[in-house]
């Protein structure tokens, strides 16, 4: 591999893993996209250095500039990277209730966490930096749910990414979060093969996964109204807690440490597999599962896994 300049230059490009032995259609192959292999341990690598990036081109930042966002972890993670890279400060607004692995990461690389309540998640942390940011204007808010430059990440890094490697893909799964991912890659595939299906994973209503999204609670990321995620998407499927650990087990079983909403995206590419006659699904796994080894997600009793899971955002 040659010399890169900088830690950055290794965000994307990730391996896409056949995992077709778990597929429970033998005319269904499953491929699978290892975005805990960026950096900073997730697919949120591509959409900070996307946003950090686009505003500096806008002259937004300067040196020292204060950044601000709400996260549940992985966005801030990638965006504790990057600016400590850059000579960026960040305060990152984060539900009290997230392992305790990505709050030291997020320490580790100079961020300072304001907490918001858990029992409000990822809703609640937006909420909370919208105050913020309105309280103090000089800091920069990039507020990854309304920024073009997340679903763009995607749309010319992962997308084009899965389309040099499987252009025989015929379905595209991923969790429902800011949505960017879906936006980004469905839209790339769909301009190259208007029949490629892409579908969302999202938790019930009222229950978490890792972070995902379920759209009937009453918040919608802005990126996904502006740019017709309800028309992109082709179908959204349900996956609970406990197939999401499930599946995030089962991907162990084929040596692959994710976290889990990989497990909740495998889930729903199952379903997928299980309702078409054939084909080709690439499914994101949005990072690796050692943030979450505190959590005992692969080694307590899978009841009492996901029963906490219900009180805990584990992405």
């Amino acid at each position: 591999m040659a010399v890169v300049q900088s830690v950055l230059d290794l965000i994307g490009n990730t391996p896409l893993v056949e995992v077709s032995a778990l597929s429970p259609n033998p005319e269904v192959r499953i491929l699978i996209k290892l975005e805990g292999q960026n950096p900073g341990g997730s697919v949120k690598d591509r959409i900070a250095l996307s946003m950090i990036e686009a505003a500096e081109k806008e002259s937004r930042l300067d040196s020292g500039s204060v950044l601000l966002e709400p996260s549940s972890g992985n966005t801030g993670i990638g965006m504790a990277l990057v600016a400590r890279v850059k000579g960026y400060q960040l305060k990152v607004v984060l539900p009290a209730n997230v392992s305790v692995e990505r709050r030291h990461l997020l320490e580790v690389w100079g961020a300072e966490i304001i907490e918001s309540p858990g029992s409000e998640g990822s809703n609640g942390a937006v909420r909370l930096a919208e105050r913020v940011a309105a309280e103090h204007p000089e800091w920069v808010f990039l507020y990854q749910y309304a920024n073009h430059a997340n679903p763009r990440a995607h749309y010319e890094g992962t997308g084009p990414e899965i389309w040099r490697d499987c252009p025989e893909v015929t379905h595209f799964v991923a969790g429902l979060g800011t949505s960017g991912t879906l936006l980004g890659v469905g839209r790339y595939l769909k301009e190259r093969r208007p029949g490629v299906e892409v579908w969302a994973v999202e938790p019930p209503a009222g229950e978490m996964v890792d972070g995902l999204r379920n759209l009937d609670e009453g918040y919608i990321p802005p990126i996904f109204s502006d740019l017709g995620g309800a028309e992109l998407l082709d179908r959204k499927t349900v996956v609970g807690p406990r197939p999401s650990i499930e599946w995030t087990r089962r991907l162990a079983e084929v040596g692959i440490l994710a976290g889990i909403s990989s497990g909740a995206a495998m889930a729903g590419a199952a379903k997928c597999a299980q309702s078409i006659e054939s084909g080709v699904i690439v499914v994101v796994s949005a990072d690796g599962g050692w943030k979450y080894l505190s959590t005992g997600a692969w080694t307590d009793d899978i009841d009492v896994v996901a029963e906490r899971a219900r009180r805990t955002i584990y992405f």
